[in-house]
């Protein structure tokens, strides 16, 4: 019997099999697509999804145009947030092509010992006995593991036969364009990110000159043709109109709808989703990649070191990612928030824009390399202070999560 089975290539199924393989553990990997293939993605790699691409030994191989920061721009004003250096991690992000990155990686995996990585494989359906997921469906023949890993992306056939998918509950789509720069136009080192009332466009840089354009928006707002609309939005960003004036697009236009996954639970009985499967909020702040690596790592150093019958180990993986992840979805929460509010999200760059600092630790947060709340001084308060600063920090955030979710408000006890 096969260790651990996974469906879906990608970036979170083929990380977690080198890192299963490399650490003495029999993987079959099973991907219906083959590579290079295309995939709406936002293209940047934050620095904490950078530096497990190095821990991985693949950064090189997946190369990338470095970005070092986010540059935010509504209503005329601009706000910027750099990485903060940290001798732990690379204080840069990369922007790289979704089909350069997927073949990297898939081709590292099928080159690890241990595993058995196929292309054209269409995973059916998963295999329960007695309550418990036992393998796979594939291509008709069944496929026994001891734990199955649905790696499947955010429209999970797994997710959706184990009867854990959630419906999304704020429809969004996006819309994404590459484009070439000519020889005298600058490449922007950081990600742009221009907010307009309902909708944002996001231009990451990408290797050979190029950049990728993506716009964000609620699926009402798709009142014409998704070319010409696409082409509109980015004609009303003068900052962007200007850089494309005389680029090339470089691919056609190709979108993704809803924006967005929920599942019930993460894990069942012999089974974990993983990635985008798991569920995900929206890619408004952009870590996505990251997480699907950070995520992997996670999983894999919890089952080399506990094989066996007991699955509680997996109870504790499931909990250790939900904290992993928690800081950049209360930031992610708060931002959707703030796009569905434009009066207050003017306001909030505005205060941004003079506070370089705030700005610069909150993109930091989205890029996985600092916690919400910062460190304490050496000269620490009291336990007390620290745990109504704690509290309080995280009323203000959960305020914002419940009014999206449109969930009532729950009271945040006194410390």
């Amino acid at each position: 019997m096969t260790d651990v089975l996974i469906a879906g290539g990608g970036i979170a199924g083929s990380a977690l099999a080198i890192l299963l393989g490399r650490g003495g553990v029999s993987v079959e990997l099973f991907e219906r697509s083959d590579f290079p293939r295309e995939k709406p993605c936002g293209e940047g790699i934050m620095p904490a999804g950078a530096g497990m691409l190095e821990r991985l030994g693949l950064s090189q191989a997946v190369g990338g145009a470095p970005f070092h920061g986010v540059r935010y721009h509504f209503a005329g004003r601009v706000a910027e947030g750099l990485f903060p250096s940290d001798s732990s991690r690379p204080a840069r992000g990369f922007g790289q092509r979704r089909r350069h990155l997927d073949r990297v990686l898939f081709e590292a995996a099928a080159a690890t010992r241990g595993v058995t990585a196929r292309t054209r494989s269409h995973v059916e359906s998963p295999l329960v006995e007695e309550g418990r997921v036992v393998g796979l469906r594939v291509d008709g023949q069944p496929r026994r593991g001891r734990l199955v890993v649905a790696a499947d992306g955010a429209r999970s056939r797994i997710r959706a036969s184990l009867g854990l998918d959630l419906p999304v509950k704020l429809p969004r789509l996006g819309l994404r364009r590459h484009f070439r720069l000519h020889s005298a136009q600058p490449q922007p080192d950081r990600v742009e990110v221009f907010f307009r009332p309902g909708r944002e466009i996001y231009v990451a840089p990408l290797p050979d000159r190029e950049i990728l354009v993506a716009a964000l928006a609620p699926a009402s707002s798709l009142r014409e043709e998704p070319a010409l609309q696409f082409e509109r939005w980015c004609r009303e960003e003068p900052v962007l109109a200007a850089r494309l004036e005389g680029a090339s697009p470089s691919s056609s236009l190709t979108g993704a709808f809803p924006l967005g996954a929920r599942a019930r639970a993460g894990i069942a009985p012999g089974v974990v989703l993983l990635g985008d499967a798991a569920g995900f909020l929206d890619p408004i702040t952009g870590g996505g990649i990251s997480q699907a690596l950070l995520t992997a790592e996670l999983l894999a150093e919890r089952f080399v070191h506990r094989l066996g019958s007991d699955e509680s180990w997996l109870r504790q993986f499931d909990r250790d990612r939900r904290r992993l992840l928690r800081d950049y979805r209360l930031v992610t929460q708060a931002v959707l928030w703030l796009s569905q509010h434009p009066v207050l999200a003017q306001r909030a760059l505005g205060l941004l824009a003079h506070t370089p600092s705030l700005l610069s630790h909150f993109v930091s947060v989205s890029a996985g390399t600092r916690s919400l709340l910062p460190r304490w001084p050496p000269a620490r308060p009291s336990r007390t202070s620290r745990a109504a600063s704690l509290r309080f920090a995280e009323g203000v955030l959960r305020y914002a999560s419940r009014r999206i979710e449109n969930r009532p408000i729950e009271k945040v006890p006194r410390a």
